[in-house]
């Protein structure tokens, strides 16, 4: 499974779920299943966390994070955090932020141990 569409179609077919099941599951609708289902469109943040409780796991966890920026990134969109709201309860810039996600600075070692703390990483 590549995708997060997979993973949804995935856990609502084990549980032999309709589409309109899983929206009030998630409270979305039933169009909008179909539509992440099939890579139409890709759900909005606040969505993240209940889909990642709908399947039990987070689907970006399966992948190997290499890089810092890479599980920043990873926890941020499983916490369905967007950089402005990470970044202020980190306390910096959200262009900072950007940039640690894309690696394209690294944190001092005072912010290092701050996100640290914050995202247990």
């Amino acid at each position: 499974m590549k995708t997060l569409a997979d993973h949804l179609r995935k856990r609502r077919l084990d549980l032999k779920l309709f589409q309109k099941e899983v929206a009030q599951i998630i409270g979305a609708d039933e169009v909008t299943i179909y539509n992440w289902e099939n890579n139409n469109t890709t759900p909005f943040l606040p969505f993240i966390p209940k889909i990642i409780a709908f399947l039990g796991y987070n689907p970006a966890d399966t992948i190997v994070k290499k890089t810092l920026g890479e599980k920043i990134k990873s926890y941020r969109w499983s916490l369905g955090l967007t950089q402005k709201e990470l970044a202020k309860r980190l306390g910096i810039d959200p262009t900072t932020l950007g940039k640690w996600e894309r690696c394209e600075s690294k944190p001092s070692k005072e912010l290092l141990e701050k996100l640290n703390n914050f995202l247990l990483l």
